[in-house]
């Protein structure tokens, strides 16, 4: 599937610092922990080189391991607080991996909080990355659900249409949906990007990127409990599917337990 002369890398992010669902990332679902379907998904995908994780977690990187994941180096406690942005753990996983002489010419964010991206999914965004000229990188988007044209900005007693423009004599905020310009909200499932936009601007997307537009389920992101709940019914009921996982489900041994590995046994 990956071009043969493009070599790519997937990366996917799992700090253990998450404050509104505490260790979501590894939460159990369907027999195995959270993030063990992003690693399938990006493993059966047939697009990377190589699958890493970026964890500040012993734990969480063993639990990636025993999935299939790389985890070549922890990520340092500094980059993985709540408003560390991505480009501090991207930059510093692929300098890790440029200083142990892995270069790689793009690279895929696969978050483990849309556990319903399948490798299809992933193998359909590369087809269209490779195709597109003049790019810096991809980005998945879908409709939004609640329109911008209808948010407000509000200061003391008086607010502000957020979009201040739009027809005159009907503003988008007095317009029904249907008559709306249709816009997209990006979706957590997946990004591709060349690693040049990281070493040389020092950013995820750089300047011009592409939509892909995800289908169904595929863009699902899960950080609340009531995300959660959802999505274990939709996984319940046949209406959405989970990526197929080849590993058998992950049992702590003596001594890898943490914090995390001890809450999931007890829920």
């Amino acid at each position: 599937m990956a071009e043969p002369n493009l070599h790519a890398v997937a990366l996917i992010p799992a700090r253990a610092g998450s404050k509104r669902m505490p260790d979501k990332n590894v939460r159990m679902l369907a027999g195995h922990p959270l993030i063990a379907y992003t690693i399938a998904a990006a493993t059966h995908s047939g697009v990377f080189r190589d699958v890493i994780v970026s964890t500040d977690a012993e734990a969480y990187a063993d639990i990636a391991r025993h999935y299939g994941a790389e985890v070549p180096f922890l990520r340092p406690a500094e980059l993985a607080g709540d408003l560390s942005p991505d480009i501090d753990w991207v930059e510093h996983a692929l300098r890790e991996l440029r200083s142990a002489g892995r270069t790689f010419d793009c690279f895929s964010i696969l978050r483990p909080t849309s556990p319903l991206r399948m490798p299809e999914t992933i193998a359909r965004a590369w087809r269209a990355f490779v195709a597109e000229e003049g790019i810096d990188s991809l980005r998945a988007v879908e409709p939004c659900q609640q329109h911008p044209g209808k948010m407000w900005v509000v200061r003391g007693r008086r607010m502000l249409p957020l979009l201040p423009f739009g027809p005159e004599k009907e503003p988008w905020h007095s317009s029904q949906y249907p008559s709306l310009p249709v816009v997209y909200v990006q979706n957590a499932s997946l990004e591709i990007a060349w690693s040049r936009v990281v070493f040389g601007q020092r950013t995820i997307a750089g300047n011009v990127l592409m939509p892909f537009f995800t289908e169904g389920w595929e863009g699902y992101d899960v950080n609340r409990s009531y995300d959660w709940k959802l999505l274990e019914e939709l996984v319940r009921s046949g209406e959405a599917r989970l990526p197929v996982v080849d590993q058998a489900p992950y049992a702590p041994t003596a001594g890898s337990g943490s914090r995390a590995t001890a809450t999931e046994r007890s829920t």
